[in-house]
């Protein structure tokens, strides 16, 4: 996403993405996901060019069912849409066949079977290999306000998830279930990872490094350029950002005691030593960072080090 939307518009430039999306293939990343929400359009039509070339590299994973407005978001799962759309990815992907295709939204005027029953329809056709869900925890209504969803309250309303995962699969299969995961924002390892295990789904996570702030390369008060979604998320104040500072300061404790390591890789080793079944999914649009997220998967870190940053404290933000 970070390649053509939603966060530093002065940083995206095609051909350097280009050149980061070649790079994490050649260093042995396979999975590609994206979304026809990011941009709108965009970034396909720039992974497009990529999979022209290498489509056998690569594990493709698209989204459905979320407009991007000038203002707003808007969820649209109806069947006739969800087909229209596929069919648009696959033009802009470059490809016959789409390996994951993700709800990003479920609708809340359309029932979910209609929308999961026209997904399924997808793979009876060939054109989609198996599905997957996106942010259950962040339901959007029809108006919902652009980045809205970033800052979700924790206690807010939301769908009853599991409950929403077990009518799915009384459908069709879920492949996969993607949410926010951080060493900064646990939920998705309590509520989802023990049902993601117990039914051999993968819990692709979401954010990984924390849009950029478990990196431990952000300058508190530094601002957002216009356009960048971190300027409306609660975590992203400067008050906020010198308050979650100690995250931060965790991930540097436990990278120093191996030698090379950095905080963003630190916070992917956490990731990949919880479960076998968690896929972290970092952004990212230069091919140095790409690098370095690449090497996390060399990091092991000991039992302690896991523990320690399983403790840290979660993210606090300008709502708490």
């Amino acid at each position: 996403m970070p390649m053509t939307w939603g966060y530093a518009p002065s940083e995206q430039h095609g051909e350097a993405a280009v050149r980061a999306v070649h790079a994490a293939l050649d260093a042995g990343a396979t999975l590609l996901d994206t979304a026809d929400a990011y941009g709108p359009f965009t970034n396909e039509l720039l992974l497009g060019r990529v999979l022209k070339e290498r489509r056998g590299d690569a594990f493709v994973a698209a989204k459905c069912g979320l407009l991007v407005g000038e203002r707003h978001l808007v969820a649209n799962g109806s069947p006739a849409y969800i087909r229209r759309a596929c069919d648009a990815s696959l033009r802009r992907l470059q490809t016959d066949v789409i390996d994951l295709y993700q709800l990003h939204r479920p609708d809340p005027e359309v029932p979910v079977e209609d929308t999961w029953g026209a997904m399924a329809e997808l793979v009876t056709a060939g054109k989609v290999r198996a599905l997957g869900v996106c942010a259950l925890d962040r339901p959007y209504s029809r108006g919902t306000p652009s980045g809205a969803g970033a800052g979700s309250r924790a206690g807010a309303a939301r769908p009853p998830v599991l409950r929403l995962l077990e009518r799915l699969q009384q459908i069709f299969p879920v492949s996969s279930v993607q949410a926010e995961l951080s060493v900064w924002a646990q939920r998705a390892r309590t509520e989802l990872l023990p049902w993601c295990e117990a039914h051999g789904v993968g819990l692709l996570a979401a954010m990984p490094l924390g849009r950029g702030f478990l990196t431990g390369t952000l300058t508190t008060g530094g601002g957002f350029e216009a356009g960048d979604l971190r300027a409306a998320d609660p975590r992203f104040t400067a008050e906020m950002m010198a308050v979650n500072q100690p995250v931060v300061a965790g991930l540097r404790r436990v990278a120093a005691r191996h030698p090379g390591a950095t905080p963003a890789q630190a916070a992917l080793a956490w990731l990949l030593a919880l479960s076998p079944v968690v896929i972290p999914v970092p952004g990212s649009k230069k091919e140095r960072w790409v690098r370095e997220n690449c090497a996390a998967d060399g990091l092991r870190l000991t039992p302690a080090d896991v523990h320690e940053l399983t403790c840290l404290p979660p993210a606090q933000s300008s709502w708490d």
